[in-house]
Parts: C-alpha cells; structure tokens; sequence
C-alpha cells in the first residue's frame, strides 16, 4: 500500500531539508508556508539540491519546469508539489 504522508510531516521533512541545506544559517521560525526559497537565503545552486533530495527523499519526480521557479517558490508550494508527485505515484502504482 502506498499511502501518502499527510501534508504536516511532508512539512516538517521539507522544513528539515532546508535547515540541513542552509546548515543553520537561518532561524526555524522564518521557514513560514508563505516564505519564498529566496527570501529565506537559499541560493539557486542549494534550491536545486534541494530538489534533487526531495525527490530522492519521497522517491517522486518533479516536471523539468520545477527549475524556472526555484527563487519564488514558497514552502507551502514545495510541499504541494511533493503531494501532488505522492498522489501521482500512488495513483500509477494503483493504490
């Protein structure tokens, strides 16, 4: 069965993520669902990783589009993006 995590843990993994990519160098309490990648210091280079982990992570894949809005995404639409890619592998898989 290939139940999906529900969206307060695909939150907190995605929140840990960044603060491992940042290695501390931001305060928990910025990572807010409205906070941009960009507005909370991650550099293209980082969000790119970040990407990668996130899909290696939860074993989905995001569209190739994903990279063309790295700066201005904002947690709440990373965390979308990995419900939306659970959903879909879930429905693939037939579960």
């Amino acid at each position: 069965m290939n139940a999906v995590p529900d969206v307060q843990s695909i939150r907190s993994t995605i929140k840990e993520m960044i603060l491992k990519h940042l290695q501390g160098n931001v305060d928990a309490s910025a990572l807010t669902p409205q906070a941009t990648l960009k507005d909370i210091g991650v550099a293209s280079l980082d969000a790119v990783e970040l990407i990668f982990d996130l899909e290696e992570h939860f074993n989905i894949t995001f569209p190739d589009s994903r990279a063309d809005s790295l700066g201005s995404d904002t947690l709440q639409d990373l965390v979308d993006a990995v419900v939306q890619g659970l959903h879909e592998k879930a429905a693939a898989a037939g579960g």
